[in-house]
């Protein structure tokens, strides 16, 4: 039988997963207002792998017979100082992510929840990327500074990022 508590909170995941992948959308389209495709491309490809997360979590609820009730996603912001800032509030979000994933997590080890934990254990893993991937790009744009030429070249590697296998092309 699948907890109540567990389902809410997870139903809960489902809206914050389609709010993070809206917020990324969000910063895909700032990213096109400043000629920069690959940051773009980057944020496209986040986009996308939220999407994904949130999937795997209405799957699951209706796996375990549980009822997926869906909620209002709010307004993302859509205006930014920079680049720096722009991915600065991306770790920031992510952070809070896996703050969320590790609640969810201590609630189905309370609630006894063995299914749940196994499942769980992937997005756990998955936000220790998360937030390196993001903190990588921090630190690089920290180091580049206002240089224009090598913001360019960021650009271009990481618009190099693809979507991962079975998360569809642009």
């Amino acid at each position: 039988m699948f907890d109540k508590k567990v389902q809410g909170a997870m139903n809960d995941q489902i809206q914050r997963e389609l709010e993070s992948a809206y917020i990324y959308l969000s910063m895909a389209a700032y990213f096109e207002g400043l000629n920069l495709p690959g940051f773009a491309q980057w944020m496209k490809v986040q986009y996308r792998e939220e999407e994904a997360h949130a999937f795997k979590f209405y799957d699951y609820v209706n796996d375990r017979g549980g009822r997926v009730m869906l909620q209002a996603i709010g307004q993302p912001p859509t205006e930014f100082e920079s680049p720096l800032e722009v991915f600065e509030k991306a770790l920031a979000h992510e952070k809070k992510i896996t703050g969320h994933i590790n609640d969810l997590y201590a609630l189905a080890v309370q609630q006894n929840d063995y299914p749940s934990q196994v499942f769980l254990q992937w997005f756990v893993e998955e936000q220790v990327e998360e937030e390196k991937t993001a903190g990588d790009i921090v630190t690089l744009l920290s180091r580049i500074g206002d240089n224009e030429h090598a913001l360019i070249m960021v650009d271009r590697e990481v618009g190099q990022r693809q979507p991962p296998a079975g998360a569809g092309a642009e």
